[in-house]
């Protein structure tokens, strides 16, 4: 009996440490003492209902704390709220302190818009207090003489609290700063006039507001480097100038195969007339003879025939100069 009594002593203290073991597991007792100790009231059924939620109440109560010893008042439902929202707690928390020490009027609904929406609400405030600089990549342009002008600027802004949540962001400050940087530049007359005064670049972007519907406020534009590029105007000219030769030498090459064709049609159009003339030469001794034959010509009209033949072949031995005639003999 005595080995049953300490045998079931044994196994209730085992039961008894395994329940506390769970309790303090489930239970967040010690980060209730914290949040007691800090002056922040939390109670038990509050961490337990927030275990419940699939909520981890160091996430939450542990901001909370910290917000409270700031001076700002919040809730553990509205952090909350806002953690299963998908926000990040300890980011706002810490964006909030850090506007307040900065005396920038930013309040929990703000913050938490501004977190879910993507942006780093932290980062914000700390630009708000320490503005930012964002240098250009290169931007190349092309002023009236045609000649190309590099130029390179840092663009120092500042975020704006109120436009974070739907405003633009750094890119869009980049591509209007280049868009200016490309009309000032397009609008000089000489690119010695950029060279000279590359404060026109600046005053002339500022002057377009080019921070409108962005998240930030443009402080100033400051070119950074102004370089001369190539000679584009004059390469644009010889590159025209090369299309218009081929142009030219297009056209002159289709005339010139239209002549060929033109020659080589009235080359045909020779040869045959010429075997026309060979034709009807060759029906002549034909019709001479059939002529004979039906009575319609005589003996005395051939004979006549004949001699005119050969009195028109002598004469044109006559007219043939010695070198013709030596030309027809080596023939």
């Amino acid at each position: 009996m005595p080995g049953v009594i300490e045998l079931t002593t044994i196994l209730m203290v085992a039961v008894i440490i395994i329940v506390l073991a769970i309790f303090f597991t489930f239970v967040p007792v010690m980060l209730w003492i914290s949040a007691l100790a800090s002056g922040v009231r939390v109670g038990i059924l509050t961490l337990v209902g927030m275990r419940l939620r699939r909520v981890v109440p160091s996430r939450i109560v542990n901001p909370l704390i910290k917000a409270r010893k700031a001076g700002i008042d919040l809730t553990t439902n509205q952090l909350e709220s806002h953690h299963l929202a998908g926000g990040n707690v300890d980011r706002v928390v810490d964006a909030l302190i850090a506007a307040q020490r900065a005396d920038i009027p930013l309040g929990f609904e703000r913050a938490a818009a501004i977190d879910l929406a993507g942006r780093d609400v932290l980062q914000a405030v700390q630009m708000s207090v320490n503005p930012k600089v964002i240098e250009t990549p290169v931007v190349s342009a092309m002023a009236m003489d045609g000649i190309e002008v590099k130029a390179r600027a840092r663009v120092t802004v500042r975020a704006n609290i109120d436009r974070l949540v739907g405003g633009a962001g750094e890119e869009t400050i980049l591509a209007r700063v280049g868009e200016g940087i490309v009309t000032t530049v397009g609008s000089s007359v000489h690119h010695k006039d950029v060279l000279e005064n590359p404060d026109k670049i600046s005053q002339t972007v500022l002057n377009k507001g080019l921070d409108a519907g962005t998240a930030f406020e443009i402080l100033s534009i400051d070119i950074a480097d102004v370089d001369v590029g190539k000679n584009i105007g004059a390469k644009l000219q010889t590159d025209q100038a090369e299309a218009d030769k081929q142009i030219a030498q297009a056209k002159a090459e289709e005339r010139r195969a239209m002549a060929v064709a033109h020659e080589q049609e009235m080359k045909a159009k020779v040869q045959e007339m010429k075997a026309k003339v060979v034709e009807a030469e060759a029906e002549v001794p034909l019709a001479l003879a059939d002529a004979l034959r039906n009575g319609k010509m005589g003996v005395m009209d051939y004979v006549n025939y004949q001699n005119i033949l050969a009195d028109t072949n002598m004469r044109q031995s006559f007219g043939q100069t010695p070198d013709s005639s030596h030309g027809d003999r080596k023939k």
